[in-house]
């Protein structure tokens, strides 16, 4: 069983939050990219697989974007997050991604 990095508990299965202290169980990254390359970098994060959310922020810190990412989900239930993405990429120039994983 997994437990908390921060208090040391343990964790329940597929648990997001610690249930003790409230502390995330998933990592962030962040990447700085220019709108002409917004959708392909998107595209790549899903395909990693261990990608649990992205979210899409512009220069100002604003969110644009939150996309909740399921185990599988590709095709057709991405194709409107996608439209979206360009929608975005065509009204600012440089985006910030953070991709929430689990560990």
């Amino acid at each position: 069983m997994e437990t908390c990095k921060k208090c040391g508990g343990e964790l329940l299965e597929d648990a997001r939050f610690c249930n003790l202290c409230g502390t995330s169980t998933a990592t962030q990254e962040e990447f700085v990219v220019d709108s002409d390359h917004l959708i392909e970098t998107v595209k790549k994060l899903l395909h990693e697989g261990n990608v649990t959310r992205i979210f899409i922020r512009d220069e100002e810190e604003r969110l644009l974007l939150d996309i909740p990412v399921a185990i599988g989900v590709i095709g057709l239930l991405i194709a409107p997050w996608l439209a979206a993405l360009g929608a975005i990429a065509a009204l600012v120039t440089k985006c910030t991604i953070v991709v929430e994983r689990k560990e």
